[in-house]
C-alpha cells in the first residue's frame, strides 16, 4: 500500500509473540511504533497503589517489546485510566494530577533505563478528564520535568478540544514526538471536517521529522471498540480505509 510504518496496539503484551513480529516488520520493510493501552487496571491516577505497580509492570513489558523492535519510544494516554471522565472538585483533581506526576516520572526513568521515551497524549473530554489540550499535556510535561517524557498529538482528540490546530501544535513543539491522525469522526484522513491544511502548517511549523500514523478502529476488536465507543465501521473494509487515508495524506503532505 506504500505505508513504511506500522503502528502495534499492545493491550496484552503475554499474547504477543515479539521475535514473530520483528521477523514480520523486516519480511515487509515496515518499521513498529509502539502504543500502550491503558484501562482502570493500569490507572496511574488511582488511591490503590496496586494499580500503580500493575502499570509500571505492564510499561516494562512494553519497554522490551520496543527495543526488541526497535522502537524509540511508547505513546499513548498513560497518565490516568481512559475513560475516567468525571465532574471532580478542583482539589480532588489536584490530586490526582499529582499522583500521575509522581507516577509518570517514575516510568520515564524505566523509559531512560532502555533509552527510550514515552509520548502521553491528551484524549478528548469524554475520555479524559485530566490531559485534553496541547495546553494541559504541556503542564504536565513541565511538571514531571524529564527528558524521557515527550508527547503524541492526535487529530481526532484535537478537533474536538482545540480552537486552533495549528497554534495547539506549535505549543507543543519539539515535545512533539509522535502524531496520530484521522478524521473528526473517526473516519479515513480527508474525509470529514478536519482542517488538514492548518494541521499540516503547524507540523511544519515546529519542523516535525517524526511519523504520521493513521489510527482507526473497527467493532470486530472489540476490546479497543468499546473503549472508545466504536459501534460500527467507518469503510467497506479496513484496507479500504488504508488505501484512502494513505492516498489522501501523501498528497497533503507532498504539497
Amino acid at each position: 500500500m506504500g505505508f513504511t510504518h506500522v503502528e502495534i496496539p499492545i493491550e496484552d503484551p503475554s499474547l504477543i509473540d515479539a521475535q514473530e513480529v520483528a521477523r514480520a516488520l523486516a519480511g515487509e520493510g515496515l518499521t513498529a511504533i509502539a502504543c500502550g493501552a491503558f484501562g482502570p487496571a493500569r490507572d496511574l491516577t488511582s488511591e490503590d497503589k496496586e494499580l500503580h505497580q500493575n502499570c509500571f509492570e505492564y510499561v516494562e513489558q512494553c519497554f522490551e517489546l520496543c527495543k526488541i523492535w526497535g522502537v524509540d519510544f511508547l505513546a499513548g494516554p498513560m497518565y490516568s485510566a481512559v475513560g475516567k471522565a468525571r465532574l471532580l472538585p478542583p482539589e480532588a483533581r489536584q490530586i490526582e494530577w499529582e499522583r500521575a506526576v509522581r507516577n509518570l516520572r517514575i516510568v520515564c526513568e524505566q523509559a531512560a533505563s532502555y533509552k527510550l521515551q514515552i509520548a502521553l497524549e491528551p484524549l478528548n473530554r469524554f475520555e479524559s478528564d485530566l490531559v485534553n489540550t496541547a495546553q494541559d499535556v504541556m503542564q504536565m510535561i513541565n511538571d514531571i520535568n524529564h527528558p524521557a517524557a515527550g508527547v503524541l498529538l492526535d487529530s481526532f482528540h484535537m478537533t474536538i478540544e482545540e480552537r486552533d490546530l495549528k497554534q495547539a501544535i506549535c505549543q507543543v513543539g519539539d515535545k512533539l514526538i509522535h502524531v496520530q491522525v484521522s478524521e473528526n469522526y473517526r473516519g479515513a484522513p480527508g474525509s470529514g471536517q478536519t482542517r488538514w491544511q492548518d494541521f499540516k502548517q503547524g507540523l511544519d511549523d515546529v519542523n516535525y521529522q517524526g511519523v504520521v500514523s493513521i489510527e482507526s478502529f473497527t467493532p470486530h476488536v472489540q476490546e479497543l471498540a468499546g473503549a472508545v465507543c466504536i459501534w460500527k465501521p467507518f469503510a467497506d473494509s479496513q484496507d479500504q480505509f488504508a488505501r484512502s487515508g494513505y492516498e489522501f495524506l501523501s498528497n497533503l503532505f507532498a504539497s
